[in-house]
This record gives structure tokens, C-alpha cells and sequence, in this order.
């Protein structure tokens, strides 16, 4: 008779929550990014109901500490704690921020890590919740988003705050994110140029 596998179990993991939908009647289907095991799917069982102690840490653009178990496809969510909270609301900040979660859901294949882009993804929330230019956290996620997805350029990177060179390397690096989004355009990035169209 064959041993029965125990179920895999991660404790305390870094990550963030990409996208949370609506999952049975009181769960959620959750689509969370952590550096050790890269992207994962899981559900938090009971979140969307008022008293869950899920619910209350289930944030995006916020460092999270995650534990979860399961061997299949959905794993299932145990706990969740905030780590030191960021300040990513309204504007430009917020818009670049759910711009970069939908990159990483159109072009990240699940549980495969890439340590660096998900430093990079921490380092530009970082910067956008200090006020910082959003355009140089930007072309540097997108950079290195392109270079660990196999999809980069050879060379060494450029100096991503240098706002001489940031019209045409935004033009270079969506051109080839495009190419891998089969020219359909981003829901964020529809958005912002509908935004752009209103302005006076």
C-alpha cells in the first residue's frame, strides 16, 4: 500500500495579493505574487464574510505575510498578516500599481519564481507609495519584467530616471510588451489614455 504524501505546507512567505475575485458564495479566488514561489492561486475560504479574520489583511499594493497548503492547482490560504504598510492610493501611483499586478498576470506563468522582478515589483511600489517618479519605477519593472520573462535585451540596463531618454525607452519597452500581449491592450493602460483624452 502506498504512503499517503503529506499535504505541502508554506509558511510565512512574502508576497502581495495581484487580484482577488469573487469565488462560491463566501470565499474568494485569489491571485497573490511571492518571491519564493512566484505567482499562486489559492482561496481564502470564508473571506468575504464579515466576521473572517482573512478578510481585514486581504490588501493590494501591501507587503504581505502568506501561509497556505495544498499540492493541486489552488492552494488554499491559511493566514495572512500585513507587513509594514505602503501608501499606494489614487492618482498616478495607484494606476502604475495595477498596471504592473496586470503585466504580471497577462505574462507570469504560475509558482515560477523570478526573484529579482519580484524585488523590482517591491522596489516600485516602494518608490510610488514615497511620491517618488513613477515613470523611472515604471521602465525599470518593465526592463527587468522583459529580461527574466526571456523577452529583454542584451546590455546593460539604462538609467531609468533620466527623463531625456524616458519617451523613447517607454516606446522600445511597451513596443515589446505588446509583442507579447498579442496587441491586446491593457485594461489599465486603456484607462490612463481615456484619462489622458479628458484632460483640458
Amino acid at each position: 500500500m502506498a504512503t499517503r504524501q503529506p499535504t505541502p505546507r508554506f509558511h510565512d512567505i512574502d508576497g502581495f495579493l495581484l487580484h482577488p475575485a469573487p469565488w462560491r458564495e463566501t470565499s474568494l479566488l485569489l491571485d497573490t505574487y511571492t518571491r519564493e514561489q512566484g505567482r499562486v492561486a489559492m482561496v481564502a475560504k470564508g473571506a468575504r464574510r464579515p466576521t473572517s479574520s482573512l478578510r481585514p489583511a486581504l490588501a493590494q499594493f501591501q507587503p504581505l505575510s502568506l501561509s497556505w497548503s495544498g499540492a493541486g492547482e489552488v492552494k488554499t490560504l491559511i493566514r495572512i498578516e500585513w507587513c509594514a504598510p505602503l501608501r499606494v492610493y489614487g492618482g498616478a501611483a495607484a494606476m502604475s500599481a495595477w498596471y504592473m499586478n496586470e503585466l504580471l498576470i497577462r505574462l507570469l506563468p504560475r509558482e515560477d519564481p523570478h526573484p529579482a522582478l519580484y524585488d523590482a515589483y517591491d522596489t516600485a511600489l516602494r518608490q510610488l507609495a514615497e511620491g517618488g517618479r513613477a515613470a523611472g519605477a515604471l521602465r525599470r519593472f518593465e526592463w527587468i519584467l522583459l529580461r527574466e520573462t526571456g523577452y529583454g535585451v542584451e546590455g546593460p540596463a539604462p538609467d531609468f530616471e533620466d527623463p531625456a531618454i524616458e519617451p523613447e525607452l517607454r516606446r522600445f519597452l511597451r513596443d515589446r510588451l505588446d509583442d507579447q500581449l498579442e496587441h491586446r491592450p491593457l485594461v489599465t493602460r486603456q484607462v490612463a489614455q481615456a484619462l489622458q483624452r479628458l484632460k483640458p
